[in-house]
């Protein structure tokens, strides 16, 4: 991943967007301090893409059955009839 200040950025914005487009990343920074990064459009943030894959196999696994116990489920039931 490369490093560019913002007055570079700008100053070399359509350069930068080709490189981008051949997979490289930019890390924009404002006096030394990360503010930006520009990655290809259709790449995925692996820790993103973990956290949507741990959701779905969460929700598969509620699919299989109740996740309460039948003593909750229940008292859940009590519950609604009052």
């Amino acid at each position: 991943m490369k490093t560019v200040a913002v007055f570079e950025a700008k100053s070399r914005l359509s350069e930068i967007l080709t490189a981008v487009e051949h997979g490289e990343e930019y890390t924009v920074t404002k006096h030394g301090a990360p503010i930006a990064r520009i990655i290809p459009a259709r790449q995925v943030d692996p820790v993103s893409m973990a956290e949507a894959e741990e959701l779905i196999a969460r929700i598969k696994a509620s699919r299989k059955g109740s996740m309460l116990s039948e003593e909750e489920y229940r008292e859940a039931v009590e519950e609604g009839r009052d």
